[in-house]
């Protein structure tokens, strides 16, 4: 018998103590009748084009670097949305450095023209 079998004990029955032997409960049970786990949570996965993103913006790799950077950070978003993925941080630090790296090829450019 499991502490989620013992009548009188679960989530609705706040401010009672658990039966000696059983551990103090946490919430209803989970689904398909399994207890919650129990240790370190269960960590999310990391999108890949995020990691992507963020590597190829600090690169930079002159320009495509930067164009690369921005179109995997804005589809990691997407999919982190969709799917539930962790790695939001590191497609928008891909697409803040794409921008940046845009922006100075454009500046680069401007200085050139002005110049001749």
């Amino acid at each position: 018998m499991t502490q989620w079998d013992t009548p009188g004990y679960g989530a609705g029955q706040q401010g009672q103590q658990p039966p000696v032997g059983y551990p103090p409960a946490y919430g209803p049970p989970a689904p398909h009748g399994h207890p919650p786990p129990y240790g370190y949570p269960v960590a999310r996965r990391t999108n890949g084009l995020a990691i992507a993103s963020m590597v190829l913006g600090i690169l930079w790799i002159y320009w495509i670097g930067s164009i690369l950077a921005l179109v995997f950070g804005y589809v990691a978003r997407s999919q982190i949305r969709e799917r539930g993925e962790a790695g939001d941080g590191m497609a928008i630090a891909g697409i803040v450095l794409g921008w940046v790296g845009v922006g100075l090829v454009g500046l680069g450019f401007l200085v050139a023209i002005a110049t001749v």
